[in-house]
């Protein structure tokens, strides 16, 4: 069990280490008087670096990035956690802190006659030596330098710590004590709650700033589906937290979430891998620290995966342990917020003078040595790298540590110390009677406490190289980020441009200021990368959510008939107003095609037939006029041959009123012209077979019915069975009369401009009403169709009701099963095969006996064997 619970017990027993430590520290006099024993250290943990001073300052950096558990199997006390991975970049920030301690010294202005000392301590990027760290800058340096048991240490404030999860660490220690902690690069939001960390400064904007930042760049390159990995710690957490906030109410979706455990484990990381290789989003955005970042980029490199487009955190962006040539093909164009560059001018000769000979027992340096040159300035080294002099010159390629031309971390670092020493300087400078504690009192310059010291900390305010420094409420800074994108150096590393800025105090909107054509992106391209579930849906479509899917990934589908999309990724289509409809690609609304019978094609056709048909008719009529006084023409009632044929006319002509776009005038004259005309035509043809019966009957010996069917009574029968249809017409218009109307409702594209009936009784009773006729004539012709002559008028009379009837009875289906302008077509149709049909079944024996069988034309032969001659009229 203690085998597996080896973190768990370590972590307790270095952690109740220190509280006794710690615990015997506070309770001095307590611990002597009761125990008679002198306090002593329970575990020893060297400085970095350490220097006296009236005042003494804290500094925690993490010099090292990774850590060495120890075998624990709770039969000895436990070795402490070996620290690894020597950090040159970190090593910078202290060496810019211990610069900025001796510039503050040797200051005439501020803090005049007193000196500011520290003590320095590796957190080893880890809280649990974090925590180490912090309690041995509590205590003092040895057993011998002071009677622990009677006060502790004078501390008056820290400078550390970097990572947000050690800081919270530190922070939550040194809260009893009421001493000030300053960080430079903890930018957990987490950290902002007061009533958590009352004493916590920073000179680094917290992560809700930073994940505004990221959030806006991911939608200003339109990244709508990201990766987010982040570390096993506060800061990781948090600022997933606070982008997944901001992200929300934006179109970027996040693909996938993973972690990279606080204890490298190689094969959580393979499968983090696996994760991104196979999603499709190509943008990961990482909150993690260097050294977490260092063991999983060198796996990461082993797996050769490449083309993601790498979103870093401050915490990374600018770490120079990753500017090797050998990371450009996986790392390059790399995108991200770094803190603020500032200027130092004596960081790049104060780094200089750090060498093994000048600092022959402290180990760090020779690490430095080691790192930089891969050699060893010390026979004492447990290392196996071959020996160096130790006064090899730092160049500028060593930039993990001589980067100096825009130090980030290691600028705030120095702001820290200014920080502490200005508002140190103001409260040694309090004027008496007029200070801010109990009874306006000022501190005592020999007695200060920590948190007097705070209380100017919260107020601090100066400038420093152009940059004016003050902390808020929260004990947070002025929120600006570089954005650094990763490029290929002269030298084939990487080198960190400035391509853009993010300004929080700016208003909402106009915080982020990208050169975009500076920026080099992953897999050495210019071109912006594409990271999306779906691609873009383009005008014409809409966005339908797959099933189960977050909003990003969706199809795209076609904008139905009658509805719009003019942009892109439009989430609904849009109806056309009334009168309009979508375009063939679904992008605009175009007025709809407005349709009738035009005289197009069609109109044409129907214009031409009903010309033809009028001129045959007035052809026949002329025919007939000429030979009105032949047998054939007289024998066949010739008056009432030239009213049929002059309704024939009419009926023709009628037909071209259906064509043509619908007003109010056509649209009454269409329905009531056609009516009328066809029942004068049909009352005609009635007259003529009740003259035809009647004039065969009248033949039997007593019967006298011809005086009833004279030329007066004929033309009575005629005008009266008109008048019939024309009343009915009369009353229609009266009514309800047709009218123009814009039909939508058959085809929703279109505008079928056609007349409607206005009322459908009164249309089907002039439909019904020339069927009656036309039945009535049919019956009596069938009667009469075998009566004695050789042309038997009855007969063909007969042939042409059915015809006719034919006709109309075909045109009721077609004509309710047809819209528009098809209908006008098939009622023009109906009138122009009936008026057809008639003319021919009447009038085209007639004219063949008379132009080609003259001598037929006599009225024994049409009266057959009959002597007895009748003329009709």
């Amino acid at each position: 069990m203690c085998n597996n619970m080896s973190l768990l017990a370590l972590s307790l027993s270095l952690y109740a280490v220190s509280v006794i430590t710690l615990t015997y520290t506070s309770l001095s006099s307590f611990a002597s008087i009761s125990a008679g024993k002198l306090c002593t250290l329970q575990n020893s943990f060297e400085p970095s670096f350490v220097a006296q001073g009236d005042f003494v300052i804290g500094g925690i950096f993490p010099l090292h990035y990774n850590q060495e558990m120890p075998d624990l199997n709770c039969t000895y006390r436990p070795p402490p956690v070996k620290c690894n991975g020597f950090d040159p970049r970190a090593f910078r920030w202290a060496q810019t802190m211990r610069l900025a301690v001796e510039e503050i010294n040797q200051s005439p202005e501020l803090l005049p006659n007193y000196t500011l000392g520290y003590k320095i301590f590796d957190s080893c990027a880890y809280p649990l030596t974090g925590q180490r760290a912090a309690l041995a800058v509590l205590n003092g340096l040895s057993e011998a330098e002071s009677p622990m048991c009677s006060s502790s240490y004078p501390l008056l404030a820290v400078i550390g710590e970097s990572g947000s999860a050690q800081s919270i660490v530190v922070s939550r220690l040194l809260q009893p004590f009421r001493i000030p902690m300053i960080s430079y690069f903890s930018s957990c939001a987490c950290l902002t709650d007061r009533r958590k960390y009352p004493t916590f400064f920073r000179v680094i904007p917290n992560d809700d700033y930073q994940v505004k930042a990221i959030a806006q760049l991911l939608v200003h390159f339109n990244w709508t589906w990201v990766g987010l990995v982040r570390g096993d710690h506060e800061y990781g957490r948090f600022a997933v937290q606070g982008l997944l906030r901001e992200l929300q109410g934006t179109k970027v979706c996040v693909a996938y979430q993973e972690m990279i455990p606080l204890l490298y484990n190689q094969q959580r990381a393979l499968e983090i891998m696996q994760v991104m290789r196979s999603s499709l989003a190509k943008v990961v955005v990482v909150f993690s620290a260097e050294g977490e970042m260092t063991p999983f980029l060198r796996d990461y490199m082993a797996q050769n995966i490449t083309g993601i487009q790498w979103v870093a955190s401050e915490a990374w962006v600018t770490a120079s342990v990753f500017t090797g040539s050998e990371y450009y093909p996986y790392l390059g164009g790399t995108i991200g917020f770094g803190i603020r560059t500032g200027h130092i001018s004596r960081l790049s000769n104060y780094l200089q003078t750090i060498n093994p000979q000048k600092y022959p027992n402290n180990p760090l340096v020779q690490e430095l040595w080691e790192a930089l040159y891969g050699c060893s300035p010390s026979l004492s080294s447990a290392s196996q790298l071959p020996l160096c002099l130790g006064q090899e010159s730092l160049l500028e390629q060593h930039s993990a540590y001589m980067n100096t031309s825009s130090p980030r971390v290691a600028y705030n670092a120095y702001k820290a110390v200014y920080a502490i020493a200005h508002s140190l300087h103001n409260l040694l400078h309090c004027q008496p009677g007029s200070g801010p504690f109990e009874n306006n009192s000022c501190a005592q310059s020999n007695s200060i406490s920590p948190w007097q010291l705070q209380h100017y900390l919260q107020e601090v305010k100066f400038t420093i190289a152009g940059e004016e420094v003050n902390f808020d409420l929260k004990g947070d800074s002025i929120p600006y980020y570089d954005v650094i994108n990763w490029q290929r150096g002269t030298s084939q590393n990487i080198e960190f441009i400035n391509v853009g800025l993010f300004d929080g105090t700016k208003p909402a909107g106009d915080e982020l200021l990208i050169e975009e054509d500076r920026i080099m992106w992953a897999g050495h391209q210019s071109e912006v990368p594409v990271s999306v579930c779906s691609g873009s849906c383009p005008p014409g479509s809409r966005k339908a959510v797959r099933r189960g899917k977050p909003v990003c990934c969706f199809d795209c589908v076609p904008c139905d008939s009658g509805k719009i999309s003019n942009e892109t990724n439009s989430i609904e289509c849009t109806f056309c107003p009334e009168n309009f409809w979508s375009s063939e690609d679904r992008t605009s609304c175009i007025p709809k095609k407005v349709e009738f019978l035009a005289y197009d094609s069609l109109g044409i056709a129907l214009t031409v037939i009903s010309a033809v048909g009028a001129c045959l008719t007035i052809a026949v009529f002329a025919v007939f006029f000429h030979h009105r006084n032949t047998a054939i023409v007289r024998v066949n009632n010739s008056e009432l041959s030239f009213f049929i044929l002059f309704a024939l006319t009419l009926c023709f002509l009628c037909s071209l009123v259906f064509i043509g776009e619908p007003t109010v005038w056509s649209c009454m004259l269409r329905h009531t012209a056609f009516s009328i005309t066809f029942s004068l035509c049909i009352s005609c043809i009635l007259g003529k077979t009740m003259v035809v019966l009647a004039a065969f009957t009248a033949t039997r010996p007593g019967n006298n019915i011809m005086k009833w069917l004279g030329p007066k009574q004929q033309r009575a029968i005629i005008f009266s069975c008109t008048l019939v249809q024309v009343v009915i017409c009369a009353a229609w218009l009266i009514d309800a009369p047709p009218y123009p109307s814009r039909n939508t409702k058959y085809e929703r594209s279109k505008i079928i401009l056609e007349c409607s009936v206005g009322s459908s009784l009164a249309f089907w009773c002039v439909l019904g009403y020339i069927g009656l006729q036309a039945g009535l004539c049919f019956v009596l012709a069938f009667l009469a169709r075998k009566l004695p002559g050789n042309f038997n008028e009855a007969k063909f009379i007969t042939f042409s009701m059915l015809i006719f009837c034919t006709v109309w009875l075909a045109f009721i289906p077609a004509y309710i099963s047809s819209p528009g302008n098809y209908a006008d077509a098939v009622e023009s149709f109906a009138i122009l095969g009936s008026s057809f049909g008639l003319l021919f079944c009447l009038f085209a024996p007639k004219c063949y006996i008379i132009l080609l069988k003259p001598e037929k034309n006599t009225k024994q032969h049409l009266m057959g064997k009959e002597k007895k001659e009748h003329v009709i009229g």
